[in-house]
């Protein structure tokens, strides 16, 4: 019996399947989206504090102006007061229009990580010595676990 051109014998008709090369990131998503739903779901639980039963009252809040101003000093030196760029010698006169004469009203200075010290120590003793009371500095909060 002779051999056929197309047999198996000797190995020629098999070939060795390579592995794949593509990574299936399928069941890595997956895994993501569920975790990510476990921490939007535990994290309001996680929060630290005391349940306490507040009394109820009538009384207004103490601290009653709608929305503080905030001044913000940019790495340049240009001085903005919301969202407007004013001049320092502008700045209290806009101040006073903006609170409406108000002296107690809330003033938040904001300034550049990398300014100069001196530069927002003499922007905040220029607001304070237009006659305003509640000057306070702006940080941003440092993220937990560091």
């Amino acid at each position: 019996m002779g051999m056929s051109a197309g047999g198996r014998a000797g190995g020629g008709g098999r070939r060795k399947r390579r592995p794949a090369s593509e990574i299936n990131v399928t069941p890595l998503v997956d895994v993501m989206l569920v975790l990510l739903i476990i921490f939007m779901v535990t994290a309001p639980m996680l929060t630290s504090g005391v349940n306490v039963d507040l009394p109820k009252t009538d009384a207004s809040p103490v601290n009653s102006d709608s929305k503080p101003i905030t001044v913000s000093l940019r790495t340049d030196g240009s001085l903005y007061l919301g969202d407007q760029q004013v001049t320092s010698d502008q700045l209290i006169e806009q101040l006073k229009a903006q609170s409406q004469n108000d002296p107690t009203h809330r003033i938040f200075v904001r300034a550049d990580a990398h300014i100069d010290y001196g530069q927002v120590m003499q922007v905040m003793g220029q607001i304070t010595s237009g006659g305003f009371t509640h000057v306070a500095l702006l940080a941003q909060q440092p993220q937990s676990g560091q």
